[in-house]
């Protein structure tokens, strides 16, 4: 949830005293840290640029329908699809305790804001939903209680099927466009490629195989549930983001979009042939970001850089017009930069 927290982080306990609080969080576009996982604008942000609206609220920073007008996030940092109950019948402790189904409560709350079931209605019709991405902090909740990346593979039902009541149960409050985003290639991430050095890298990419291997059976799964609303719901635009794809690109061709031959090292961390060191982590002291952010894919060895945000968004909407963007003009690619 990390890689859409727009702020909410800033506005927990649990996290508000995170990396993302200090700089060099932040420093690219906003020039100060603003809860972001970033050096910049997230994917989010990009999309509601290239939609004319507003970078979305953190909930957890509002109070009132008037703060929510343009938009809202109730993504947090850390958060996981499953619920405690789910991780503490394994033996694991989630990293935060906020779950999608807090995340839903929340979400009903800014629902009884919007005043008239009328007005309601408007809005929920006229408004994007991104679901999502969830998921990704389940699995390493999962590896940091020593959980096998193969034993990892039964938790895949599990997060899909958190994803899919959350989607339903946004369209059954009225929402006729859902945007979905899948996982990222969780092989290619530097803190688990710093964890896993003795893993089954492919030789094409240096990513770490089986990693892959899990994030591709999670897309399965999540696009065949999607398939299955679409059914459901006629009427309503489900639509995917394939980050997976996005990034995996990046990975494999990264000069073809401008970014370094190493595009499996963090900008900013401690040390090590990822630049990734969890005792160092980006922003701590010893630590410091590379000079240019916008050649490195990685951003902190675990969240992306703006420069790649602005690729998968730039993707996604490209994929996904004019569902999601009425059309994929030369005007929309100029506002947030697209090639």
């Amino acid at each position: 949830d990390s890689l859409t927290d727009t702020g909410n982080s800033l506005h927990l306990a649990a996290t508000r005293a995170g990396p993302s609080s200090r700089p060099p969080y932040g420093e690219t576009f906003f020039r100060r840290p603003t809860g972001r996982a970033s050096d910049g604008r997230l994917v989010v942000d990009f999309i509601a640029e290239a939609l004319g609206v507003p970078h979305p609220t953190p909930y957890l920073a509002g109070k009132s329908a008037e703060d929510f007008r343009r938009g809202v996030n109730f993504a947090v940092g850390g958060a996981t699809a499953l619920g405690p109950d789910f991780f503490e019948s394994r033996g694991l402790k989630p990293f935060v305790p906020v779950s999608f189904t807090n995340q839903a409560t929340w979400f009903k709350n800014v629902l009884q804001l919007l005043g008239s079931v009328h007005n309601r209605t408007r809005i929920m019709a006229t408004s994007l939903f991104i679901v999502g991405e969830i998921g990704v902090n389940d699995y390493l909740v999962a590896f940091a209680g020593n959980t096998t990346v193969e034993e990892a593979r039964a938790f895949v039902p599990h997060i899909v099927g958190a994803v899919r009541s959350v989607v339903t149960e946004v369209i059954a409050a009225g929402a006729r466009t859902v945007l979905v985003p899948g996982m990222i290639p969780l092989g290619c991430e530097p803190q688990l490629l710093a964890l896993y050095q003795s893993g089954d890298h492919d030789p094409a990419s240096g990513c770490i195989k089986p990693l892959n291997n899990l994030a591709e059976l999670h897309n399965r799964a999540l696009n065949g549930m999607l398939r299955e609303l679409r059914r459901a719901h006629p009427g309503t635009a489900i639509l995917y983001a394939d980050l997976y794809g996005a990034v995996a690109d990046l990975i494999v061709s990264p000069r073809k979009y401008g970014f370094r031959d190493e595009p499996l090292a963090a900008c900013c961390g401690g040390s090590g042939v990822y630049n990734f060191n969890m005792t160092a982590f980006c922003g701590a002291a010893g630590t410091a970001a590379c000079a240019d952010p916008s050649e490195y894919v990685s951003w902190d060895g675990v969240h992306f850089t703006e420069a790649a945000n602005r690729h998968t968004a730039c993707a996604t909407l490209k994929a996904n017009s004019p569902a999601l963007l009425s059309s994929w003009t030369a005007e929309a690619r100029r506002r947030i930069g697209c090639a």
